[in-house]
This record gives structure tokens, sequence and C-alpha cells, in this order.
């Protein structure tokens, strides 16, 4: 299926089978994908605003540089997906599997994550400012020089994953696991940590924190 630089905003294709589609350019703006098929589908640089992916199969799907603003991706499998650069701010990912997902440098201020998965996810330099990820798993997820300003990462599962060079200004870490974890030159101005696990986490400072630390690095 090629439909490179279609344009049907509102349309309904929910529960449609478009896996590996050619959906490059198009214009799909608010129109609802719900639980469709659409593994390795390439909606590369399209406008996919309001957009509802609710319940959808995205494994391996591509989404570089498009724009997802407001997009309800709630409860679909983005497994493998790609968002470099994406535009998703205030999008909503609650109960997705982004597990292995690049988003490199995407825009996803006010996006909601809770019970997400994102294990072994990249989200390098990603605007992750004023997002929740409450009770999310990113179990080695890769968020260097990521900005996660006031950011709230309550309950989530952060073991092994790497923090280093981001901004981290005010963002609340509150009975998360981050054992394992390094924060290596990022920036905590106002972060809670309250009883955050932070066994072996190397700290912003380069300390290494005693196992069994939890609220603060001891």
């Amino acid at each position: 299926m090629n439909w490179y630089g279609c344009a049907q905003p509102g349309a309904d294709l929910g529960n449609i089978d478009l896996r590996g589609a050619v959906l490059e350019y198009t214009d799909f703006s608010a129109a609802r994908f719900a639980g469709a098929q659409l593994e390795d589908a390439d909606f590369g640089r399209s406008r996919l605003a309001a957009a509802d992916f609710t319940r959808a199969t995205l494994s391996n799907a591509r989404f570089v540089a498009a724009t997802l603003d407001a997009a309800n991706f709630s409860g679909a499998r983005l497994d493998g997906a790609r968002l470099e650069r994406a535009q998703a701010a205030g999008a909503n990912f609650t109960g997705a599997d982004l597990s292995a997902a690049n988003a490199y440098q995407a825009q996803l201020g006010k996006a909601v994550f809770d019970g997400a998965r994102l294990d072994g996810a990249r989200l390098e330099q990603a605007v992750l400012d004023d997002a929740r990820f409450d009770g999310a798993s990113l179990r080695s997820a890769r968020l260097q020089r990521a900005s996660a300003e006031r950011t709230r990462f309550t309950g989530a599962d952060l073991a092994g994953a790497r923090l280093d060079g981001a901004r981290l200004d005010g963002a609340d870490f509150s009975g998360a696991d981050l054992t394992g974890a390094s924060l290596v030159g990022a920036r905590i101005d106002g972060a809670r940590f309250d009883g955050a696990r932070l066994g072996d986490c190397i700290w912003t400072d380069r300390r290494r924190c005693r196992p069994g630390s939890v609220g603060q690095c001891d």
C-alpha cells in the first residue's frame, strides 16, 4: 500500500490492515486508527495531530519527524518504533509498549507515559519537560542529555537507565527504582528522590551510591 502524500484528515481507519504501508508526508490529522495493524508502516513527516492509535499494533513503525501532538497511543504496541525528531507534545502513551523504541530528539513535553514500557528505549536529547512516567518501566533506557524538567517518574523502574547530562530540575523520582542508573553531570536542582532506590547508582558527581541507598546517595 502506497499512500505517499495522501490527505485524509479525520478518516476512520479503525482496525484496518496497513502493515508495511508507505504513508510518508500524509495528512491524517484527527484520523482514527484504533486497533489497526500498522507494523512496519512508514509515517515519516506525516501530520497526525490528535490521531487515535488506541490499541494499534505499530511494531517497528516509522514516525520520523512526524507531527503527533495530542495523539492517543494508549495501549498501543510501539516496540522498535522510530520517533526520532517527532513532535508529540501532549501525546498519550498510557500503557503503551515502546520497548527498544527510538525517540532521539523527539519533542514530548507534557506527554503521558503512565504504566508504559520503555525498556531499552532511546530518548537521548529528547524534550520531556512536564511529562509523566508514573509506574512506567524504563529499564536500561537511554536519556542522556534529555530535558526532563518537572517530569514525574514516581514509582517508575529506571534500573540501569542512563541519564548522564540530563536536565532534571524539579523532576519527581519518588518511589522510583534507580538501581545501577547513571546520572553523571545531570542537573537535579529541586528534584525529589523520596523513597527512591539508589543502590549502585552513579551520582551526578560520579560517586557510586552504596548498595541499599534509599532517598539519597550515601
